[in-house]
């Protein structure tokens, strides 16, 4: 018999496997309240805008040692992140939006996978027009100010939006998650009161 405070013995464990039914009800609950929380509470809407950054390597080769393109790259990419985040940049979008700069660069806005390729541009909000408006307003911002301090990177780099008008719109978090979630604490939570059970009767 387990007490709380102790490790649970073979036995304890044993009767814990056997309770699988247990288990499994505990996930099927779970995974129902998991969704209906996000029903009652849903997360914010976040929209999708994208540009694509090409550093064009292969032009630069004949200037760029093989051993150095790598540091080429990481150097270009992140002149370009601190670019998105400037204060210049975000105070367009805030002009825009109605938000302050503040309030962008706590969590409203993020930024993906910026190296060589697609760079997703996400801004979160309850209202799914306002995360829309966001996210377009932040790719068009950065591709200005790129432009405009063209003479700070390479001379081969291209920045081109891609996706800045009918975004895709989805939940931060998607349902999905939010059933696992519950279904993964229901497990643990039930697994817990088998493990438990006898000794609380005792």
């Amino acid at each position: 018999m387990n007490t709380l405070g102790t490790s649970p013995t073979f036995d304890d464990l044993l009767r814990l496997l056997r309770a699988w039914r247990v288990w499994l009800f505990g996930a099927l609950l779970g995974g129902l309240l998991g969704m209906a929380v996000y029903a009652v509470f849903p997360p914010e809407y976040r929209a999708r805008a994208t540009v694509v950054v090409d550093f064009n390597v292969e032009q630069s080769w004949a200037e760029i040692p093989d051993r150095e393109v790598f540091y080429f790259l990481d150097r270009e990419a992140r002149k370009l992140v601190e670019l998105t985040w400037a204060d210049d940049t975000l105070q367009a979008v805030a002009d825009e939006s109605g938000l302050d700069v503040a309030t962008l660069r706590s969590g409203v806005l993020t930024l993906s996978q910026p190296s060589d390729g697609g760079w997703r541009f996400y801004a979160d909000s309850p209202d799914a027009g306002l995360a829309a408006k966001l996210a377009a307003a932040w790719t068009r911002a950065f591709t200005v100010k790129a432009q405009e301090s063209a003479d700070q990177f390479t001379p081969y780099l291209e920045i081109t939006p891609t996706q800045t008008e009918n975004l895709p719109i989805t939940r931060a978090v998607p349902l999905g998650t939010y059933a696992l979630a519950g279904a993964g604490l229901g497990m643990v939570l039930l697994a817990f009161l088998v493990l438990f059970s006898k000794n609380a009767k005792s």
